[in-house]
């Protein structure tokens, strides 16, 4: 799996803070002695500051009275080397926008509740194809470079360390699907495939006449990450999303994902479901 920048910037902006606080100093007190601005040493703290340099950084450590013969000294550097590195998507910087694949390509589990669509890990090249038309604004070479990219995506569910992947989708963003058949059919099979053959993943299928449930506020993913870095929600818009860190925002959705997956069917139940489906 390649090195997310993106989490390799929030790994090392928690360690940088708590080396500060185990120093004892105040975001004011640590700038001074570095000699920079308050606003500079806090947005490599927040990772606003997308590529300190380890010069930089090396300042820091020692202000912080981290030894270079300390493995942590060494590993803050590694996190540096690795932030500043240029991950498989920067080659789609048009097609994908934000950092959500960034995140997504470090996760180590994600719950992804979808209200009208397909999780895009789980899309066929048929249906990502579909769905990229369907922007209407894509040509021929945006929509198969996009199809590309998402597929490309998909690789992080295998490997040695694939990521958990947790998916509960609303069984009217299957039935969307009507109007082109044979997309249907291979999507449904896909997913059949998937809940069945992967331990890694679960597929949860909520009906429609399950009526009102706590999704109606709308899809979300959340995705957690090794440490120190910590989970993330992420609420989609059309042009990229929001994205949600704060410890109760976090557990607020935690809660709607239990609740969700308590209204859908569950993996047993789900799989014979499809199977109807495509019947």
């Amino acid at each position: 799996m390649a090195a997310s920048p993106t989490i390799r910037r929030r790994q090392l902006s928690a360690i940088l803070r708590r080396m500060r606080k185990d120093a004892g100093l105040s975001l004011e007190e640590a700038a001074k002695r570095v000699e920079w601005s308050r606003a500079k040493l806090g947005h490599i703290e927040t990772g606003e500051r997308k590529k300190p340099s380890v010069v930089e950084i090396k300042a820091l450590l020692h202000e912080y009275n981290i030894d270079p013969k300390n493995p942590q000294y060494e590993a803050v550097l590694t996190l540096v080397r690795h932030a500043q590195q240029r991950g498989w998507w920067t080659r789609y910087d048009d097609i994908l926008t934000g950092s959500y694949v960034e995140l997504e390509a470090e996760a180590t589990s994600i719950a992804n509740y979808e209200a009208f669509g397909i999780p895009g890990l789980l899309q066929t090249p048929g249906l990502a194809r579909l769905m990229q038309r369907a922007r209407l604004w894509r040509d021929s070479e945006d929509i198969q470079r996009a199809v590309d990219a998402r597929i490309r995506r998909q690789q992080i569910l295998s490997g040695d360390k694939p990521t958990q992947l947790w998916a509960v989708i609303e069984e009217h963003a299957l039935q969307r699907l009507a109007g082109a058949p044979e997309v249907m059919r291979e999507q449904i099979k896909h997913l059949i495939h998937l809940a069945d053959a992967s331990d890694h993943v679960t597929i949860q299928v909520l009906p429609t006449d399950a009526g009102v449930h706590a999704g109606v506020a709308g899809p979300f993913v959340i995705m957690d990450f090794a440490e120190p870095a910590g989970p993330i929600v992420y609420l989609e818009t059309y042009t990229d999303g929001l994205y949600l860190e704060r410890e109760a925002e976090v557990a607020r959705y935690r809660r709607l994902w239990d609740h969700i997956r308590t209204s859908a069917l569950d993996e047993e139940r789900t799989i014979p479901y499809l199977k109807k489906m495509i019947r």
